[in-house]
């Protein structure tokens, strides 16, 4: 009895096991056909795709034509409005460079070659519009050379900064950046200036108070973390020191600080684009006697005597 009720459940389980396997043939050949489908629908995109880009280079083959055809148009009548005599060009004909009689020397001669009347009207529409682009290059050229007094015809040196004597009359951290400060500071104009300056691992703070400084006050003013600076304090510097540099003894904030052979009023406000501080600032160095100088010539407030480094010879300025 046990025997024949196991021997029926076997069957029922075969039974199950043949129906699953037939579900896994019939979901192998559902999977197949979506495959084929799949390529299918990618072959058609690509197909309409390559339809709708044909489309579209005929629309746009149809306008240039169109274009052409206007210019021939336009030459045409330019040629006409110039006197110039319009021959008819029988095909398989071109245009030689000879006239037909030194009496009329805009009437072009026609000989034998193998060129269209569109190829001939296309390389007259070449010549001329080479021709007026060579003109425009001139125009270009005249505008580009400098008005006799205008900045550009100035040389490019030390006498183009707005270098004065200032005073810093207080600085503290800036809010957002430990290497910096954010001054105020007086250089002889109605309201101080706010500078900031990468001093703070340089000079302490309460050295930065209420000290004497050169300034130059022609940059165009810049956002740092936030803070407009509208000037720099110069200092001599070296990869391992920095000092501010410290106008002569009698020096009051809005002095000019001039230099000798190098006249001229400055800038207004220096074109960053121009980049005549980046040109000027490698000339910049204090001597042997930690004077700063430019190519050699002092920083000088007239009357007054030299700008200086306390300690720092031979160094770069900036």
């Amino acid at each position: 009895m046990f025997l024949a009720r196991f021997l029926v459940k076997m069957a029922a389980n075969n039974a199950v096991l043949n129906r699953l396997e037939q579900k896994g043939a019939e979901a192998d050949q559902v999977i197949e056909y979506l495959k084929q489908q799949v390529a299918l629908l990618k072959e058609k995109a690509i197909l309409q795709a390559s339809l709708r880009e044909e489309k579209k280079l005929r629309v746009e083959n149809a306008k240039l034509k169109k274009e052409i055809e206007g210019l021939k148009q336009e030459l045409i009548q330019a040629e006409i409005r110039n006197g110039v005599k319009q021959i008819a060009v029988p095909p398989g004909t071109t245009i030689s460079t000879a006239s037909f009689s030194d009496d009329d020397p805009q009437t072009t001669a026609v000989t034998s070659s193998t060129g269209s009347k569109d190829e001939i009207k296309g390389e007259d529409e070449e010549k001329k519009k080479k021709e007026k682009g060579e003109k425009k290059g001139d125009k270009k050229e005249k505008k580009q050379q400098p008005a006799a007094g205008s900045s550009d015809a100035k040389p490019v040196d030390v006498s183009r900064l707005d270098l004065r004597v200032g005073c810093i009359i207080t600085a503290r951290k800036h809010p957002d950046a430990d290497a910096l400060y954010v001054e105020e500071v007086d250089v002889g104009e109605a309201s101080p200036r706010t500078v900031v300056s990468g001093l703070v691992k340089h000079v302490p703070l309460d050295q930065m108070q209420n000290r004497m400084a050169i300034l130059l006050c022609n940059l165009k003013p810049a956002k740092m973390r936030g803070v407009v600076s509208q000037a720099m304090v110069m200092c001599a510097s070296s990869p391992e020191k920095v000092e501010i540099l410290a106008p002569p003894p009698g020096a009051v904030p809005g002095d000019r600080i001039t230099f000798d052979g190098f006249p001229g009023d400055p800038e207004k406000e220096l074109n960053p684009k121009k980049k005549i501080w980046e040109q000027i600032q490698p000339h910049l160095h204090t001597n042997d006697q930690c004077v700063a100088t430019y190519k050699g010539v002092p920083f000088e407030v007239k009357g007054k005597g030299v700008c200086r480094a306390e300690t720092m010879a031979n160094s770069g300025i900036k």
